[in-house]
C-alpha cells in the first residue's frame, strides 16, 4: 500500500474538520457555514478561491507552472432532511438535518488533496477544486453550470468519488460505462367531487382514483419496459382526506422514476401520462401530473476510469480495485458534470458494517479519509505529470 504519507499523517487533523461537518449539516443552497470552512482552509493554503458559482457553490484554483492543462476534482457539501439517531459526541447539532449520505468526508478528503497539492506542488498545470452545494436532488451541478462553471474553471478531465457501504475500508471502484441512474420526481393531483362519506354516489371518489393508480402504474415496469431494460416506478407519497365521514375534493400521488437511459424515461413519462389520464376518465376525475427530470445517468468515460483504476492499483493494489460491477438505481447529479467534461465517478469503501446511506444511523468512516485524498492527490499528479 502506498497511500500518500503527508496525507496520512493529516489523519486526525481530517478528523478532526469531517466531524466539525458532520456536527454542523445544512441543506442544499444553506450550505453556508459550511462553504465558508472551506473556503477559509483553502485560503490558508495559499490557493486562489471563488465563491457564489451555484449560489453556495465554492471552487478552489492552484496552478503550477504555465502549462493549460487542467483537471477538476469534485466534493458535495449537502446534508439531509434526516433526524440523525446516532449518540456520539459530532453528531448533528441541527435537528432535522444530518450527513447520512457522506458529503462531510467528500468534502473533507477534496480539502486536504488540496493541503497537500499547494505543499508539494509536483505536478504542472491547473487544479480546480470542486465544492457543489445541493446535490440530493435540488439541482446544485446544474446551477455550478448555469453559473459558467466551465467556462471560468475549464476543465480537461473531471474526478468525483463517493463512499460505499458494504464496501470494505481501502478498496475501490474506477468502472467504465453507466454508473448511476437518471432519476425523476413525479406528483400526480387528482381532482375529483367531494361528498358525504355515506353517500359516496353523490359525488367522484379521488382516493378511489388514487388506489387505482397505485396498482396501474407498476404495469409500466412490469408489462410496458422490456425485461432487458432497467426501470423503477415507486409511489413514495399518498395524501388525500381529512375526516373520517367526507370524501375529498382532491388527492395526490407522489413518487420516483430511475432509469439507466433517457429514452426509457421518456417512455415511462408517456406512459404514465396515458394511464392517469384513461384511469380519471373512466372515473370521472382529472389530473394534473408534474414530472420533473432530476438526474441523468453518470456515465463515466473508458480512458478517465481506467486512468482512475491504475492511480487506485498504486495506491492498494490491483486486488482491491474493482473494474467492472453492475449500475445502480440510486442517481447523482454529477452526471450533468460528466456530460460537459469527461471524467470517472469512483466509489470508496466506507466499511462491510457501515449503515446504509440517507439512514439515520449512517456515518462515514473516518478512515477511509486518507485514501480518498490520496486518490485525489495522486490523481492530479499523474494527470500533470510535472514530466510531461
Amino acid at each position: 500500500m502506498t497511500l500518500v504519507k503527508e496525507i496520512v499523517t493529516m489523519e486526525a487533523e481530517l478528523t478532526s474538520w469531517r466531524r466539525d461537518i458532520h456536527a454542523h449539516p445544512e441543506l442544499g443552497f444553506e450550505e453556508n457555514r459550511t462553504a465558508a470552512f472551506v473556503a477559509k482552509k483553502l485560503a490558508e493554503f495559499g490557493i486562489q478561491v471563488h465563491t457564489g458559482i451555484g449560489k453556495t457553490g465554492v471552487v478552489g484554483v492552484l496552478k503550477v507552472g504555465n502549462e493549460t492543462k487542467a483537471v477538476g476534482l469534485r466534493a458535495d457539501m449537502d446534508a439531509l432532511p434526516i433526524n440523525e439517531r446516532n449518540t456520539f459526541d459530532h453528531r448533528s447539532t441541527h435537528e432535522g438535518r444530518m450527513h447520512a449520505c457522506g458529503h462531510d468526508g467528500h468534502t473533507t478528503m477534496l480539502l486536504a488533496a488540496a493541503k497537500y497539492l499547494s505543499e508539494s506542488q509536483n505536478f504542472r498545470g491547473q487544479v480546480n477544486f470542486i465544492f457543489q452545494p445541493a446535490e440530493e436532488g435540488i439541482g446544485g451541478a446544474k446551477a455550478m453550470i448555469e453559473d459558467g462553471l466551465f467556462e471560468q474553471f475549464p476543465c480537461d478531465n473531471l474526478y468525483a468519488m463517493h463512499n460505499a457501504p458494504g464496501l470494505p475500508v481501502g478498496k475501490f471502484a474506477a468502472v467504465a460505462g453507466i454508473r448511476t441512474a437518471a432519476g425523476a420526481f413525479f406528483d400526480i393531483t387528482i381532482t375529483g367531487k367531494g361528498a358525504h362519506g355515506a353517500f359516496p354516489d353523490q359525488g367522484v371518489d379521488p382516493i378511489f382514483v388514487a388506489g387505482q393508480l397505485i396498482a396501474a402504474l407498476q404495469s409500466i415496469v412490469s408489462r410496458n419496459t422490456p425485461p432487458t431494460e432497467t426501470a423503477v416506478v415507486s409511489i413514495t407519497q399518498v395524501h388525500g382526506g381529512d375526516a373520517y365521514n367526507v370524501i375529498p375534493a382532491s388527492a395526490r400521488l407522489a413518487g420516483t422514476v430511475r432509469t439507466l437511459s433517457m429514452q426509457v424515461m421518456d417512455r415511462i413519462e408517456t406512459r404514465m401520462n396515458q394511464i392517469v389520464d384513461g384511469i380519471c376518465v373512466a372515473h370521472g376525475a382529472s389530473a394534473e401530473i408534474d414530472f420533473r427530470i432530476i438526474f441523468h445517468p453518470v456515465v463515466n468515460d473508458p480512458a478517465a476510469s481506467e486512468l482512475a483504476a491504475a492511480v487506485c492499483d498504486d495506491l492498494v493494489g490491483e486486488e482491491n480495485v474493482y473494474r467492472s460491477g453492475k449500475p445502480g438505481t440510486g442517481s447523482e447529479d454529477f452526471s450533468f458534470m460528466s456530460e460537459v467534461v469527461p471524467g470517472c465517478y469512483l466509489n470508496l469503501g466506507n466499511g462491510q458494517d457501515s449503515h446504509p446511506l440517507h439512514n439515520h444511523d449512517y456515518d462515514f468512516d473516518d478512515r477511509a479519509l486518507v485514501y480518498g485524498a490520496s486518490f485525489f492527490a495522486r490523481m492530479v499528479e499523474r494527470t500533470l505529470s510535472s514530466e510531461g
